[in-house]
């Protein structure tokens, strides 16, 4: 009988780990949120990495994380470094792309708890009397992010906190 329970729980492991080898190679979460103010009023809350304490989602769940901050804090090369709890961990971003008003591309390095490179975009979109800003980021999905994927559903996880940053910007611009 400890024979065979013993095979049936190998059995099921290797279903999991089988299964979490087919998942996507690639992490995409994007969130949209419309903002009643121009593109001019919302890049700069983006583009100005200590302006991220106002609306940043990752601010609030760890106040007491240690920032630090580049030689340039907005736009290119803006660099911004933290180090918190384990609800946001350590890691680094820059900005490697600033478009005046339509587009931020940062370098995303995640060191802790897991280590991962990414890549976060946010657009911006005018549409009529509105700002569309997107939230993006991608990236590769390693085998332990695979793995986690079989048990957590990663584009509720990050998104929810991607939706919470877009309701604060939006109450941030449309001040």
């Amino acid at each position: 009988m400890l024979k065979t329970i013993a095979i049936v729980i190998v059995v099921l492991i290797g279903a999991v780990l089988a299964y979490a080898a087919t998942r996507p190679d690639e992490l995409r979460v994007e969130r949209t949120l419309a903002i009643k103010a121009p593109p001019e009023k919302v890049f700069p809350y983006v583009n100005d990495l200590k302006a991220w304490a106002a609306w940043s989602p990752y601010e609030k769940k760890d106040p007491a994380m240690t920032r630090t901050f580049g030689s340039v804090t907005a736009g290119k090369g803006a660099v911004y470094e933290w180090n918190g709890n384990s609800n946001v961990g350590q890691g680094r971003m820059e900005i490697t792309e600033s478009t005046s008003s339509s587009k931020i591309a940062i370098k995303l390095d995640f060191i802790k708890p897991f280590e991962g490179h990414n890549v976060a975009t946010f657009r911006f979109e005018p549409k009529d009397e509105t700002t569309q800003v997107s939230w993006t980021m991608t990236g590769p999905s390693a085998y332990v992010t695979k793995l986690m994927s079989v048990f957590f559903d990663m584009d509720k996880m990050i998104g929810d906190d991607f939706a919470a940053g877009l309701a604060n910007l939006k109450t941030e611009a449309e001040k």
